[in-house]
């Protein structure tokens, strides 16, 4: 392997290890330019070398990712994939990019989501307006409903 992240992340994405996923803004010069996030293409793999059975944080995380991908690749249109981060650390996990507009997508591996959960995806919804009209909870618990009246919490398992 190379010398540095930099040639590792390459080597890792050519042999189909690590997926890239870039960070969203709505000027495309800045998407190249701000920091992407990696994940790993096998979450059954990502999970063994941790020893973890279930997935849970960034392995729920990358399982969601994974179906978001199989989803974008067999539309028409290809939705785009995105991650969003702010200077002060605040980030939402998946922005989707569509030519209806965007939907910032938080996961969580709780069974029951609460109101500060979702701060991020109303901080996404209040920087991009109507271009970012609802935003969408995945959970690992059963409930559905309208957390706010602009946020959706639905069980991951459910959507994808």
């Amino acid at each position: 392997m190379g010398h540095g992240l930099k040639p590792v992340s390459t080597e890792c994405q050519t042999s189909y290890l690590l997926v890239r996923v870039l960070a969203y803004a709505s000027n495309r010069t800045k998407r190249l330019i701000k920091s992407p996030k990696f994940y790993w293409s096998d979450t059954g793999l990502a999970m063994h070398v941790a020893q973890e059975p279930e997935p849970r944080g960034a392995h729920l995380e990358n399982l969601v990712l994974s179906d978001l991908l199989a989803w974008r690749d067999i539309r028409l249109d290809r939705a785009g994939i995105f991650h969003w981060r702010t200077a002060g650390g605040e980030e939402v996990d998946f922005v989707i990019e569509t030519a209806d507009g965007l939907l910032p997508i938080e996961v969580k591996a709780t069974a029951r989501p609460r109101l500060g959960d979702v701060s991020n995806l109303r901080l996404f919804r209040q920087e991009y307006g109507e271009q970012a009209r609802s935003g969408l909870l995945l959970h690992t618990g059963e409930e559905v409903g309208w957390i706010t009246p602009e946020v959706l919490v639905v069980p991951w398992w459910r959507v994808l």
